[in-house]
């Protein structure tokens, strides 16, 4: 199933604690239908010191969120919008902003 929504996008949250809060998607991952959003969903992680982390301590990263969590803001009119499809005339399909009517990509 895809889900419409590519690592790169702006999204905006529509519910939970971090509500009305846009970010980059960061990742994708499609069978579990979840997202991970920068600067959303902050989980800590206490860390034993490695070579990676020499200092160890308590680590923030972004968690995972589900996509219905989320809604693609359209890049021309910058706003959250519903996704369609369409075909090209040379047979390739791309997204559209259902407000706008805009190719996405």
């Amino acid at each position: 199933m895809s889900l419409g929504i590519k690592k790169g996008d702006t999204v905006l949250v529509l519910w939970g604690k971090d509500k009305d809060k846009k970010g980059r998607v960061l990742a994708v991952m499609p069978k579990k239908e979840r997202v991970i959003v920068e600067g959303v969903n902050i989980l800590k992680k206490h860390q034993k010191p490695t070579r990676k982390y020499p200092q160890g301590g308590i680590i923030e990263k972004e968690g995972p969120i589900p996509r219905a969590k989320v809604m693609l803001v359209c890049p021309k009119c910058d706003k959250p919008a519903r996704i369609g499809a369409r075909v090209l005339e040379d047979g390739k399909k791309v997204r559209v902003c259902k407000k706008c009517k805009e190719v996405i990509d």
